[in-house]
Order: structure tokens, then sequence, then C-alpha cells
């Protein structure tokens, strides 16, 4: 009997180890869905649609993070009391998450020429029609003024995109204050242009490198976490073998 006894003991306590390593990739995860949605995306949201799947795969990580840690716990739960129902439950969730994970890393880089072909030109002319100034208390220019103060740049793709704008319009400058490189001097008045003035070069190409910086971090920690908790979902289906 003790023969018999032994092999479930073994795989209750590595089931028991693994599930903390699935417990640590939900807070990956987690980590991942914060980091992303409360700081990598916040400059890029000036991208509008073209990078708003950022926030919305950030979002799935908390709930996959979130989600992954609980059932960690379960995990847990099921392998020390011997419970198939509860390992079932787990394995059968845990499978559902992975699928998701390896196809959030999938989606994430598919998306990243789309984000290149698009937004250059429809970033252009939305920041020609709704950028408004350095003051305005838009949305939009609020957002935009925050881009180009910190990233250093002016305009999508230079301090020109402003040329025939509803800005240059309204305000009969050439650039906004938050293209200079030293907002509260005097030389700073949207007419002086050059380089020891104002920031020349536009903000797109920072911008993209920050979305494929986020979408690289977004699928590497989701295969990473899928990799971590593939042992576990393993491990649980076979003591709900050998429970049967």
């Amino acid at each position: 009997m003790a023969e018999m006894h032994t092999p479930y003991s073994s795989l209750k306590r590595l089931l028991s180890f693994l599930n903390s390593f699935m417990a640590m990739s939900g807070v990956i995860l987690i980590s991942l869905g914060i980091y992303v949605k409360f700081r990598g995306a916040v400059l890029t949201r000036v991208l509008g649609l073209s990078s708003a799947y950022l926030f919305n795969v950030a979002y799935l990580c908390l709930l996959m993070g979130c989600i992954t840690v609980l059932l960690g716990f379960a995990g847990w739960y099921g392998a020390t009391k011997e419970s198939r129902g509860t390992l079932l439950f787990c394995f059968l969730c845990m499978v559902v998450i992975l699928i998701v994970e390896i196809t959030v890393a999938t989606v994430v880089l598919a998306f990243l020429p789309i984000v290149q072909e698009v937004a250059l030109e429809h970033n252009f002319v939305t920041l020609k029609k709704n950028y408004r100034g350095y003051n305005e208390p838009d949305d939009y220019s609020i957002e935009w003024n925050l881009v180009m103060e910190k990233l250093k740049c002016c305009g999508v793709k230079n301090y020109t995109d402003f040329s025939g704008s509803s800005f240059e319009m309204t305000t009969g400058y050439t650039y906004p204050r938050s293209c200079c490189k030293a907002i509260g001097t005097m030389a700073c008045n949207g007419r002086n242009v050059s380089t020891d003035i104002i920031h020349q070069k536009g903000c797109f190409p920072k911008l993209l490198k920050i979305t494929k910086t986020q979408s690289f971090n977004l699928s590497a920690g989701s295969l990473g976490a899928a990799v971590i908790q593939l042992p576990g979902i393993l491990a649980t289906l076979l003591l709900f073998v050998k429970l049967g």
C-alpha cells in the first residue's frame, strides 16, 4: 500500500511546486499588463486605433494574470485534497489561458506592420486637423504636447507638419511651444525654426519604436508565461488521470 501511495505523494509535491510557478507566471502577466497600461502605452495613445491593441492586450494580461494566480492556489488545493473535480477545472482553465497567451503573442506581432503602414499618414492628417496648441485643454492637444515634450520631437514627420494646419491658421505660429528645447525662453516664439531652438525631427519614429518595444514585451511575456505554465498543466492532467 505504501508503494502505491509513494508516486502520488511525489506527484502531489511536484504539482504543488509547479503551482507556485504557475502563480508566479500570473504575477508576471499582471506586472506586464500594469506596465504597458500605465506607462509603456501612454505616449503611444496619440496613435489612436493603430495602438489601441496595446491597451486591450494589457487589460487581457491583467485579467489572465489574476485568473492564473487563483488557479495556482486552486491547483495546489486540488493536489493536496486529491480532488479530481478541482484538478479538471484547473486543467481546462489553464489550457484555455495557454491558448489565449499564444494567440496574444501572435496577434500583437501581426499588428506591428499595420501600425507602421497605416498610422503614419493617418496621424499626419489628424494632427493637422485636430491639434490646437500648447495650452489648449482638449485631450488630443494635451496628449500631443506630452509626447513632443517627453520624446523631444515635433510633429508626426517633422516640424513642418504644422504648416497649413488648423493650429497655424488659428494662431499664426509655425510650430507650438512644446516643440521647443527650452519652452520658457524668448527664442521659443513659434517662428524661429533654428535647430538650437526647436526639435526638428518628427515623433512618429520614436512612437513606433516604443510600440515595437511594448509589442515585443507583451509577446515575450505571454510566451514566457505559457512556457512556465506548461509543466504544471501536464502534471495536473497526470495527477487527475492517476487519481481516477
